[in-house]
């Protein structure tokens, strides 16, 4: 058996077409903000990489580049002026941040209607409680790619390997009010490879090259890899591999490569939350003038 690739670049391109679309349907184009602070050369060129696709789909997007003794009171200023700004649709701050500030100050802060990376409180909680909300965009590409392939969720067995703020968790979240049966395992889980093995749909998560080998995977299951880990060849060039062994691709069913399965998911819909946030925002406005109750 050799795996069916899930690549993610087309059916990344099928959301942002998508995104592109509705956002051509609104009256403003939609707004993001960028916010980064340092001059991380991973975090910049993430940054920049955002930045040149939101421009190709057709949103507009600023990035405030601040430096790296920026405070924890300056950028919580920044962002409530962003927040105040009914012409920014979408803000996101760049991850990871400085010592001096609090990541979860700054992310809390964000106001829940334009926080298109989905980790504010507010969003977390919504998502839980299977209400609609702007979601992480690592697990919402997620499901987008089980959707385009074909991959049925609903009555699965769905073990994530993981449980990050980012990825495990909210993929739980999500997975479950699509009706799986869902596990999240960890590096505490005992015996590890007897629970991945019962899942239809596996997902790796955790950060660890090569941490999932054939003999884990039940045979014909999707497998999901979210790991990206760069190690060293022994050339001494550096090169990504995921957090699942290449040899699963003998027993999976579908298998994501790395690179180019969940990374180009996580940027379309990013975009696509964007563009998401700005509907809800205009709604929201059309509904108080229609009122009497809006006064720009």
């Amino acid at each position: 058996m050799s795996a069916r690739v899930l690549a993610g670049p087309p059916v990344a391109a099928a959301l942002l077409a998508d995104a592109a679309a509705r956002a051509s349907r609104l009256p403003a184009q939609p707004n993001l903000v960028i916010v980064s602070v340092g001059d991380d050369p991973a975090s910049l060129s993430y940054v920049r990489g955002k930045s040149r696709k939101a421009g190709e789909v057709g949103l507009r997007n600023t990035v405030h580049a601040l430096a790296e003794t920026t405070t924890q009171a300056e950028l919580l200023t920044l962002i409530d002026t962003l927040n105040r700004d009914d012409d920014v649709n979408g803000i996101l701050v760049q991850l990871p941040l400085p010592a001096q500030i609090a990541e979860a100050a700054v992310l809390h802060a964000i106001d829940p209607r334009k926080d298109v990376d989905g980790f504010h409180p507010l969003n977390v909680g919504e998502l839980w409680a299977g209400r609609p909300a702007l979601t992480p965009c690592t697990p919402a590409g997620i499901m987008f790619l089980l959707e385009h392939h074909g991959v049925p969720v609903a009555g699965a067995r769905a073990v994530i390997v993981g449980r990050s703020h980012l990825v495990g968790r909210p993929l739980a979240a999500l997975l479950l009010n699509a009706d799986a049966t869902v596990t999240v395992a960890h590096s505490r889980t005992r015996d590890l490879g007897s629970v991945t093995r019962e899942a239809d749909i596996l997902v790796a998560a955790a950060g660890t090259p090569g941490l999932i080998t054939p003999d884990m995977v039940k045979p014909g299951a999707t497998v999901i890899d979210v790991g990206i880990n760069r190690v060293l060849k022994p050339d001494g060039k550096g090169h990504l591999v995921g957090d699942v062994h290449p040899d699963v691709a003998g027993v999976a069913g579908a298998l994501t490569p790395v690179p180019g399965g969940v990374g180009p998911m996580t940027v379309a819909q990013l975009l696509a939350n964007t563009v998401r946030a700005a509907e809800l925002q205009h709604a929201a406005r059309a509904d108080l003038e229609a009122a009497g109750e809006f006064v720009r």
